[in-house]
């Protein structure tokens, strides 16, 4: 058995082995080649040549002027008395509080992610090696060059078609957590435009930097998160029908939450006259007097473009049935869902309160199960994972979905305010959420046969290769059953007819 480090593609020598295995091997296998220890480093690193340009990748985005960040990491003079707390934040890897705040556990699953910020071993090293040997500066002529910055106002999927505002709402530094809906906001869009990128930031007017916020949940932002979506006034929303007055759900926005950039064969619609609805709203302090809105900036396909596949709604998780005990760690939820058509899955989700510290994604197909992924979790600061398009999950029809969610309600885990008090389902951070909230596209049959057909070519697969994520892609498509063709009419010439 050969397993790659990025644990994708998991070639079987022996098909009755692997059957033995009911392929959950693979899991394993992935985690069992995790690497412990970090690479050597060869010669000495310096800031210019080295480091410079793991910040200008993963960090500058945040950690520049008038951005979310407590401090500039732009030149050697800002970064170098941080040297140290930044070994320390990049070698927490996939737990909350790493930075940059990315928790894709790089020993399981599928590790083909769109606009991943997360360093490798080798960017790991060389930062620890650089801090533990006095942070050479080293010579400046090997400097990338600067990096386009934008402070706070910077979309990192470039400049927006349209941007539309929420109404502005204040929320006192001490006051307690609130949820409802705002006021909806009219696009003005006078035709119907297919939507590439969406991106919501907040604006508010703390000040980057601001002492005296909370140190758990909440230190500069007020919404936690918002459920909305487009609607036309007058029209029937519907989550399915393009011809209706909606373009389906809209992905959630959440703290700390990146950009999304749907694919090229899955458009979202954006009709014209219709407006933003705001539908739930959920905001908590960060100990400040704060007046914040959202901003939500669209991209737009050229005129003319139209999706080959439509989205499909996934309700994957738990929302009712939560009890997280006070006190103690290493909680667990479950919760389940079954494809009713096969599916494209395109990102990946996690969404929990300040007990929530890891989720894990699986599929389940017949004796196959799969971690398609594992991750932590920080309430602070919200990802999405957006699979890269040929590595995105493939299921076919019948397949199970599975997360599995971490909770650690006891005083190790510092975003809980008080670790004793039991909490169980609601929309406040002291209660709790359990949702993958995802998105992933619908098929045809036909739609679901070509585009395995077109993974296999495109990653030269055999058929003893299987693939995280696909359990069909190792065989030959399966076929549409077949009607049993009639009998032939009786045309009164055969034997025995007179």
């Amino acid at each position: 058995m050969i397993c790659p480090l990025e644990g994708f593609l998991v070639t079987i020598r022996s098909l009755r082995y692997a059957m033995t295995l009911g392929f959950t091997a693979f899991a394993l296998c992935a985690t069992a080649t995790a690497a412990d220890t970090l690479p050597a480093v060869p010669g000495e690193v310096t800031f210019s040549r080295d480091i410079a340009p793991i910040l200008q990748r993963s960090c500058q985005n945040c950690h520049q002027p008038d951005s979310v960040a407590p401090m500039s990491l732009l030149t050697y003079q800002q970064v170098r008395p941080w040297a140290k707390s930044i070994k320390t934040r990049t070698m927490i890897r996939d737990k909350a509080g790493v930075m940059p705040p990315y928790y894709l556990e790089k020993n399981i699953g599928i590790q083909h992610f769109k606009n991943d910020p997360s360093l490798s071993d080798l960017e790991l090293a060389k930062i620890a090696k650089w801090a533990d040997n006095g942070a050479p500066e080293g010579n400046p002529a090997d400097l990338p060059a600067a990096k386009e910055l934008g402070g706070n106002s910077h979309w990192t999927a470039g400049t927006p078609d349209l941007i539309i505002p929420s109404p502005w709402i204040t929320v006192k530094a001490g006051a307690p957590d609130w949820w409802g809906e705002l006021a909806s906001a009219p696009t003005g869009l006078t035709e119907d435009r297919w939507v590439k990128s969406v991106e919501i930031r907040e604006e508010n007017d703390v000040q980057s930097g601001s002492d005296g916020g909370r140190k758990t949940v909440g230190s500069r932002y007020i919404f936690h998160h918002m459920i909305w979506t487009t609607h036309v006034p007058g029209q029937e929303a519907s989550v399915d029908d393009f011809s209706e007055g909606s373009s389906g759900t809209w992905p959630v926005h959440e703290v700390g939450r990146n950009a999304d950039i749907f694919p090229d064969s899955a458009g979202k619609l954006l009709r014209k006259g219709a407006e933003v609805v705001f539908t739930s709203s959920h905001l908590h302090s960060n100990g400040h007097d704060t007046k914040s809105r959202l901003l939500y900036g669209f991209t737009f396909f050229p005129k003319g473009y139209q999706p080959e596949f439509r989205y499909g709604r996934r309700a994957l998780g738990n929302g009712v049935d939560i009890d997280i005990l006070g006190g103690q760690g290493e909680q667990r939820l479950d919760a389940y869902q079954v494809l009713e058509q096969p599916t494209k899955i395109t990102s990946y989700e996690p969404h929990m309160h300040a007990p929530g510290v890891r989720m894990c994604f699986e599929a389940i197909w017949g004796y196959n199960v799969q971690t398609l992924n594992c991750t932590g979790y920080d309430h602070n600061w919200v990802r999405a994972y957006e699979y890269e398009d040929d590595y995105a999950p493939l299921l076919p029809k019948g397949t199970i979905l599975h997360i599995i969610g971490y909770f650690d309600q006891s005083g190790k885990n510092k975003n809980v305010p008080d670790p004793r008090n039991w909490s169980g389902s609601g929309n406040r951070s002291i209660t709790n959420m359990f949702i993958d909230l995802g998105q992933g596209v619908n098929m045809t049959d036909e739609q679901f046969e070509k585009e395995m057909a077109n993974r296999r070519a495109k990653l030269h697969l055999r058929p003893n290769d299987v693939v995280i994520g696909c359990p069909l892609c190792n065989g030959e498509p399966i076929k549409p059953r077949q009607r049993p063709m009639a009998a032939p009419a009786s045309t009164g010439t055969g034997a025995g007819q007179e």
